[in-house]
């Protein structure tokens, strides 16, 4: 098992997720803003290598504003031998990688415009991870989209877009998630039916809502959409309930019994973890730590 952390190391004192106004854009500026993004995941890698946490989760601002038209600059070809390094790094300390577009990636949106935005933005993350050389088990995960009172039609558009638009690179890639409020394991689940993508499994999400499953139960079915040889084994992302907040609010801090009660609910099972909790890799210490003395990692 590899437990990892999302895309911000708070320890180190630099970002691989600087940005800046659409109005001020340049290609000096984009130029500077990478090398300044890459120059810190690299910091970060290093830190999480000698660390222990072999599993994290790439920002998607490592290249600003990469799928938005307004970028013309051939940024591949100007980085390609620093990802190409960056790559070498992950494979030769078996770290395995993730990305997670935002929220505004949506394939079953009913409006052409977000569809091929959302397109475009599969696009440059897949190749950042083309760049970087890694195989398939380097994933893309996203969430099923709205509903849009019409759950099973959105499901079926979901799967014609990915059918019809979605690049072969990028379909090597993508996987979906099963979220807080409309797209449960089993809509995922079908959706794997549809197109093949393996299922992402989120417990707190799978908490919020279910079809009934227990954890375990939930956890299997989800680790059998994936294709040891190409997909990995199961990436799922972990949190607990924030106490006093909103359904589905990750907790500040890893809660170290409800973890070590998950791993042991799931002994047995194969999974690379992401901690979805907001201090980071303070937190990924804590639950490696607990995992190594389970025998898990």
């Amino acid at each position: 098992m590899k437990i990892g952390y999302p895309c911000v190391n708070e320890t180190l004192d630099c970002s691989s997720s600087r940005t800046f106004r659409l109005a001020s854009y340049s290609e000096e500026r984009l130029i500077e803003t990478v090398e300044q993004n890459l120059a810190c995941l690299r910091q970060i890698l290093k830190y999480n290598v000698e660390n222990g946490l072999l599993f994290f989760r790439l920002t998607s601002d490592l290249v600003p504003f990469a799928s938005h038209e307004v970028n013309q600059y051939n940024w591949q070809e100007h980085f390609r031998m620093t990802f190409r390094r960056l790559g070498a790094y992950i494979k030769n300390n078996n770290m395995r990688i993730s990305m997670h577009p935002d929220q505004f990636v949506v394939l079953n949106s009913p409006n052409p415009q977000t569809v091929k935005n959302s397109v475009a933005e599969l696009v440059y993350q897949g190749s950042v991870l083309d760049l970087m050389e890694l195989d398939t088990t380097a994933k893309l995960q996203i969430h099923g989209g709205g509903a849009y009172g019409d759950k099973p039609s959105a499901i079926q558009r979901f799967a014609e877009v990915y059918q019809t638009m979605v690049p072969d690179a990028v379909k090597a890639r993508l996987c979906v998630e099963n979220d807080d409020r409309t797209y449960t394991l089993q809509d995922c689940l079908h959706l794997h039916e549809l197109t093949g993508m393996p299922v992402i499994f989120d417990n707190l999400h799978h908490e919020c809502i279910n079809n009934g499953e227990p954890m375990r139960e939930a956890v299997q079915m989800a680790a059998a959409t994936w294709q040891t040889e190409k997909d990995g084994i199961l990436m799922m992302d972990y949190s607990s309930q924030a106490i006093g907040e909103r359904k589905g609010k990750h907790t500040k801090s890893i809660q170290e019994q409800l973890f070590h009660d998950f791993l042991a609910e799931t002994e047995g099972l194969n999974m690379d973890i992401m901690l979805e909790i907001k201090d980071k890799e303070e937190s990924a210490l804590k639950a490696l730590k607990l995992a190594q003395t389970m025998g898990r990692a």
